[in-house]
């Protein structure tokens, strides 16, 4: 087999993520030949991906690279990559919280952090935002824990809590917590329209508007963007001018895939998951829809979770304006999403100046290894140009 090289990698869920964790000792240095390497693992540039590990789903085609961190205050450095699917692309600009999960059990299983029973806390650097993640990790008899009864929605079964704490989320990528210094801004659709929108950077920035401002409910799932384009069309048409707002992009054709995020949102109201499943109107407090690159998010990512979860306790936002005000009180805000309900804890708080600050923000996921193994690299692509 000496016409490929093999790269020694974990695949395994973090939430309702898929991906290939792999250290960084074992990719070359040079950044265009790593990329062109976990491209042809994941086997971008055709839609099926059928030449490689990915599962031809935003979802499923994401990459983690992990390091011993030189950092007092981290123990390993993490670096999530959005791979291409369709067109040979990378995309490093924003964080995913899912995969954010799957670090610390990562470390565990690598020896890059020493066990503790019965919870070990491993400190994760991401270089994505340059934030500090902690993720607590459950540990028994030595070894990491990741069967359990804990459930998330999107994900079949149940398994071990993993609890991620967002210490310092606020402007991962502007600086600021509320990039243009306004809880609500006005957007001009490609229409012509005038909407208003909440610019926000927790976690990962995001642009909010409400469903009903652009003529949708907050239940659309991702099967009705099929028939609907439109859907998806305002979506991206909204991202990218609030991306431009927040000083993102130069203009909207050089706006990242990945970042910002953005989602319309509505209050609460029974809705069918997309998978038949009825969602009562008390059992969580809006309802929110995001994009996961080119498609509707099957359900609600993790970092932009939090983003949402903090706009609704800014007053003034729109998603202020339409989530339970009883969830403000409490900073536990409950997503319906497409597949079920995503937990947030937030803590936001006004300071004398009344600045809004983004204290405290996390929530609970669950991981599980898939494979450990090495991914046939063609060699040819370790000598080219």
């Amino acid at each position: 087999m000496n016409q490929y090289r093999k790269i020694p990698a974990l695949f395994m869920r973090g939430g309702t993520s898929k991906a290939a964790y792999i250290m960084v000792k074992d990719l070359p240095d040079d950044q265009k030949m790593k990329d062109e390497i976990i491209m042809s693992m994941y086997g971008s540039g055709d839609e099926r991906q059928i030449n490689g590990i990915g599962g031809a789903d935003p979802l499923t085609s994401k990459v983690a690279l992990i390091k011993p961190s030189q950092r007092e205050d981290a123990d390993v450095d993490y670096t999530f990559g959005y791979v291409g699917i369709k067109d040979k692309t990378m995309d490093y600009e924003g964080n995913c919280g899912n995969i954010s999960s799957g670090v610390g059990p990562f470390a565990l299983l690598s020896g890059l952090v020493k066990k503790q029973e019965p919870f070990t806390i491993v400190r994760v650097y991401n270089t994505n935002t340059k934030k500090i993640i902690e993720v607590k990790v459950p540990v028994k008899d030595g070894e990491v824990v990741t069967e359990g009864d804990y459930a998330i929605a999107g994900v079949p079964g149940t398994g071990a809590k993993i609890t991620l704490n967002f210490p310092n989320a606020a402007g991962s990528k502007t600086g600021k917590l509320l990039p243009t210094g306004h809880v609500v801004d006005e957007i001009t659709l490609a229409d012509g329209r005038k909407i208003k929108a909440s610019l926000v950077d927790a976690a990962n920035p995001a642009i909010f508007v409400k469903a009903a401002d652009i003529g949708f409910t907050g239940k659309e799932l991702p099967k009705d963007t099929i028939d609907n384009t439109h859907i998806l069309e305002v979506m991206e048409d909204i991202r990218t001018t609030g991306a431009v707002m927040m000083g993102l992009a130069p203009d909207k054709n050089h706006v990242s895939q990945a970042v910002p995020k953005v989602a319309f949102v509505a209050g609460a109201d029974t809705y069918t998951t997309s998978d038949g499943k009825i969602i009562e109107k008390k059992d969580f407090d809006l309802l929110a829809r995001t994009k996961a690159l080119q498609v509707m998010h099957k359900t609600y990512a993790v970092t932009g979770g939090i983003c949402v979860a903090t706009a609704a306790c800014i007053k003034g936002t729109v998603v202020n304006e339409v989530v339970d005000k009883a969830a403000v009180e409490s900073g536990e805000i409950r997503i319906g999403h497409p597949a079920g309900i995503l937990e947030i804890f937030v803590v936001v708080e006004q300071d004398d100046n009344n600045n809004w600050i983004l204290k405290q923000a996390g929530l609970s996921r669950t991981v599980k290894p898939i494979m450990e193994g090495s991914i046939y690299v063609p060699e040819k692509i370790f000598h080219m140009e």
